[in-house]
């Protein structure tokens, strides 16, 4: 016994070195075995150097008990002091694995494997894994050496000396090296069966991936052959005598344990299969009736034991399968369906604790660089590799997975592997569970490097890779352009010169020789991002080809690459980003507006990808007018003029176009087969929406600009820009004018004089910085709806308005005010205007039959004098029978004849207007579809019109090409032009029929 203050100096070192149990651990190293060390300063370190030093000492004391020998216990204690690697991986060993100390107790000579293994010598291999295991001839010393060599690969796991990767492929290897030790003993005991057959033995899973764990079922298929001379059925029986033993040696439980269980469950129908069969029976099967989940386990497969030459042949027979399963129908979606089914089969008590199997877990990493493989490893033999590891760092030099995806998925797959493989080490238990205990979690924390509060560290880890690999796994394993490039027909993955031009042929590309030189110059050379392209173009061709002009979109394409080709993002977003690539193709090939506006800004590229993509307000969702203005507004103030601040509202412009503009082509593409009608009237709203709101944020920054280069802060007179028309309808299309009207009041101590000649000057200089050249599609402020038109002044006064609708206001005035609504400049004046307004617009008394008769003449007169010459009226979207016109005249006349009445019908919107005189019951529900479809069509069609052309109409285009661009926009495949002009003309017809006996009493 130590004095009682040695004891307390002793405790305290205890606890200051790890250990949990210090009076334990006190009374043990008092105890005789360990007097030898009492007082050498290095035991106590190297013991808290370990995953659990209290457990470690154990261990230490009992090899030092099982020393029979007085000479062996001062040999082993001698070792200890003077051979700290041996030391260190002793004791490593003893407080990391229970198991492996109880072995080390029961073979107390075995510590002796761990003084071999210094730095030159830490790979052994098959050869020197059999070498070792050669003297076993029954189950029970195969168990003892196999125990020996897993100690030696422990040792060197524990302290660092090989990382996770090595452990694995070292552990696949002494599984190789015992299932041959395994079969030879099988042999040794039945000779004529030896002699009957040749046995393959093909590794799978794990231990085939060279990546196997510590205490893993180790997945076979036997192969076998007859051997010369001998009768097949007899060879066959004689195999699955064999088969059978050697999975018997393995997974039978002896006094010594068990090695581990030999699982054939992947063989041709499972269990219910036969154990073994021959090369051609293995064949038959996988080209007739295997599954997508068999093809993908065969990825794995290496021979491993029993007859090299027929392990390689059936290699070299299965591999071709392998590489061909992701041409079968739905197989993308099959392998994800799979992993899903795992996933809901967990039971829900443990899914949180579960390591391989849960979200954030191994299989999420396995099965994504597995698709992967399976889709892109068909043209690419770079990627054929069983190891996960291995596989991931050629898809990432592969250009298929980005490098900072794939380091990070390496990075939390290490992590895990490693959890996993000090988890099993611990007891040598089949486990993948996270332990609860919190003495586990210690050991496991510690093991694993985490000292200073292991069990909060390891937590803190463990979630920061199990989200990090959640979040890989959702983009890699659900990426769109899998599934797409799964359906190339087999050899398109990859292009050829003559296999290009055939496809290029075969899809439509009208000059597939200008369409080679541009895949050529995306796709040549050996660069990474040449390498994205090779992935990417084959099913960009194939979605160009799916549009009316596939060779504008491979050159749009090729020219946003080239001025995209060193930014980082731009593949990296094609590749990964849910639809970015598709979308872009359908963008590109749609016509000439979202081209032409991408060309002037290509990082609005980013807009396509996710909604919480990297693009400015990421994704296709349209910003509010009042994020709009915001922008617009702090960029307006950091401009150094006018001019230049009208420049940057413009680039904003140019970005928020473009947005509205895919999405509406991407909501807008079909499959050659019509969009709902309510999808239809959701597309043209949001359009119509959006291009409204930012035409007014853009009025709101000039309007900005210009007041602070002329007056600084503030205006000598309040200032409001009023919509009108389609604009104050929230209805403006891409190629729309801006109908306004302009009121002012001067502010206070202001004469008239001077605040109507700075309204005018404010008028005139907006007009004037809109108009200075652009590319973009311009924004013309028209004013003739203001009073008495072209021949009355720009700006009035709030009190010159009222006077004018006072005493001269007529009907058509009224009609064209209800759509007014204020879209900029002073809010409280905007306000004011509506109140002033409305009884004009919403009359008390409705119309009389007078104003009635007068809207009808103007009606006709607009009819007979503004339809273009030579124009087919059928077709012409705003002025022909049954379109807009027609609707939104009908509408109005239920406006001004009963908005006073019906709250509902007070909006400038079309649709809602009609929507509210139907539930008001002043037309039926039928009519008001039908006139709802008309107008939702006919915009749609001047909407195409301006996407396809780059200019705006409000006909159908006559050039063949274009119309058919139209079309798809549409919802009308190829060749079914002519089916989309008789609907057209058909919708429009019935709708004519309905505004003639609501408008005109007809």
């Amino acid at each position: 016994m130590t004095a009682p203050g040695r004891r307390s100096s002793t405790f305290t070192r205890l606890l200051r070195h790890g250990f949990t149990d210090a009076s334990a651990a006190e009374r043990l190293l008092d105890g005789p075995e360990l007097a030898p060390l009492r007082d050498d300063p290095v035991l106590l370190e190297a013991l808290g150097a370990t995953a659990d030093p209290d457990l470690a000492l154990r261990g230490l004391v009992r090899l030092l008990e099982a020393q029979q020998e007085p000479a062996a216990r001062r040999e082993l204690l001698d070792t200890l002091i003077s051979a700290k690697p041996l030391r260190d991986r002793l004791l490593g060993v003893l407080g990391a694995s229970a198991a492996l100390g109880d072995h080390l107790a029961r073979h107390p000579r075995d510590w002796q494997v761990l003084v071999t293994y210094e730095p030159q010598d830490l790979h052994p291999g098959v050869a020197e894994f059999e070498r070792r295991l050669a003297e076993a001839a029954d189950p029970v010393a195969l168990r003892v050496a196999y125990r020996r060599c897993l100690l030696s690969i422990a040792a060197r796991d524990v302290c660092g000396t090989i990382d996770v990767a090595d452990t694995a492929a070292e552990l696949a290897d002494l599984a190789t090296a015992t299932l041959r030790a395994a079969l030879r003993i099988a042999g040794a005991a039945a000779p004529e069966d030896a002699r009957l057959c040749r046995l393959a033995v093909i590794g799978m899973g794990k231990c085939g991936g060279h990546e196997l764990n510590y205490v893993s079922d180790v997945d076979v298929i036997f192969v076998a052959e007859a051997a010369e001379g001998a009768d097949e059925g007899k060879a066959l029986r004689a195999a699955t005598r064999l088969a059978s033993h050697l999975m018997r040696i393995c997974s039978e439980t002896t006094v010594e344990g068990s090695i581990w269980a030999v699982d054939a469950n992947l063989r041709p129908e499972g269990r219910n299969g036969p154990l073994v069969r021959t090369l051609s029976s293995h064949l038959a099967y996988y080209q007739r009736w295997a599954k997508t989940w068999e093809f993908q386990a065969l990825l794995k497969a290496r021979p491993v034991a029993g007859d090299a030459e027929l392990g390689e042949q059936y290699l070299a027979a299965v591999s071709p399968l392998v590489w061909q399963a992701a041409e079968r129908e739905n197989f993308v979606s099959d392998v994800q369906r799979m992993r899903q089914r795992v996933v809901d089969n967990l039971p829900a008590a443990e899914a949180e604790r579960e390591l391989k199997l849960g979200r954030g877990g191994l299989r999420d990493v396995e099965f994504a660089v597995q698709l992967l493989q399976l889709v892109h490893g068909r043209s690419d033999p770079s990627l054929r590799s069983g190891s996960t590891l291995d596989a991931l760092k050629a898809l990432a030099a592969g250009g298929y997975v980005g490098r900072e995806d794939a380091a990070r998925l390496d990075e939390a797959y290490r992590f895990l592997r490693s959890m996993e493989h000090r988890i099993q080490l611990h007891r040598l238990r089949r486990t993948h569970l996270v332990p609860e205990d919190e003495a586990d979690l210690r050991r496991l924390g510690r093991s694993l490097g985490l000292r200073t509060d292991p069990v909060a560290e390891l937590h803190r880890e463990w979630r920061r890779h199990a989200t990090a690999v959640r979040r890989l796994h959702e983009k890699l394993f659900y990426r769109p352009l899998l599934d797409a490039v799964a359906q190339l027909a087999p050899g398109e993955a990859r292009l050829s010169p003559e296999a290009a031009r055939e496809r290029l042929v075969a899809l439509g590309y009208a000059d597939p020789a200008a369409a080679l030189r541009h895949l050529e110059a995306l796709a040549s050379g050996v660069t990474r991002k040449a390498a994205i392209q090779r992935t990417l173009l084959p099913v960009l061709l194939g979605w160009f080809a799916d549009s009316a002009d596939p060779d504008a979109g491979l050159l749009n394409f090729r020219k946003v690459s080239d001025a995209l080709g060193k930014t980082p993002w731009y593949l990296r977003l094609l590749r990964d980003e849910g639809a970015a690539a598709e979308n872009l193709a359908r963008v590109l090939s749609a016509g000439r507006l979202a081209p032409d506006l991408l060309m002037r800004a290509p990082e609005a590229v980013a807009l396509l990808g996710d909604g919480d993509g990297a693009g400015p307000g990421g994704g296709l969702e349209p910003r509010s007018r009042a994020h709009l203005e915001q922008e617009i507004m702090a960029a307006v103030g950091r401009a150094a003029d006018a001019e230049q601040a009208v420049t940057v509202a413009r680039g904003v412009r140019r970005r928020e176009l473009f947005r509205t503009a895919a999405a509406d082509i991407v909501g807008s593409y079909g499959t050659g087969s019509q969009p709902a009608e309510a999808d239809q009237g959701a597309l043209v709203d949001r359009v119509g929406a959006a291009v409204s709101d930012l035409t007014a944020a853009t009025l709101a920054g000039t309007l900005r600009a210009v007041v602070r280069d002329h007056w600084g802060d503030t205006l000598p007179t309040r200032f409001a820009i009023i919509g009108m028309g389609r604009f104050g309808g929230h209805e403006l299309g891409y190629g729309s004018d801006a109908d306004v009207i302009f009121v002012h009041e001067p502010r206070d101590g202001v004469g008239e004089r001077e605040a109507a000649e700075a309204a005018n000057k404010v008028v005139a200089e907006m007009r004037r910085l809109l108009r200075l050249p652009s590319l973009d599609p311009p924004l013309i402020i028209d004013a003739d709806l203001r009073p008495e038109g072209r021949s009355g002044p720009l700006v009035r006064t709030l009190k010159s308005y009222a006077a004018y609708y006072r005493r001269w206001s007529l009907a058509w005035e009224s009609h064209a005010l209800l759509r007014a609504e204020p879209v900029a400049g002073d809010e409280e004046l905007g306000r004011r205007f509506v109140e002033l307004i409305d009884p004009l617009r919403y009359r008390p008394h409705g119309l009389d039959e007078d104003a009635v008769r007068e809207i009808r003449r103007l009606k006709a007169r607009m009819e007979s004098e503004r339809l273009p010459r030579g124009a087919d009226p059928r077709l012409h979207a705003k002025l022909g029978p049954g379109g807009l016109s027609d609707v939104e005249w009908t509408v109005q006349l239920l406006q001004l004849q009963h908005a006073a009445r019906e709250p509902g019908l007070r909006t400038t919107r079309t649709r809602r207007a009609l929507a509210a005189a139907r539930d008001a019951g002043l037309i039926g529900a039928e009519d008001a579809a039908v006139l709802d479809e008309a107008w939702v069509l006919a915009t749609r069609v001047r909407n195409a019109v301006m996407l396809v052309r780059g200019r705006a109409g409000d006909t159908f285009p006559t050039d063949s090409r274009e119309l058919a661009a139209v079309g798809r926009y549409l919802g009308y495949g190829p060749g079914r032009v002519g089916d989309m002009l008789d609907a057209y003309r058909r919708t429009t017809r019935r709708a004519r029929a309905v505004m003639e006996r609501l408008f005109y009493g007809g």
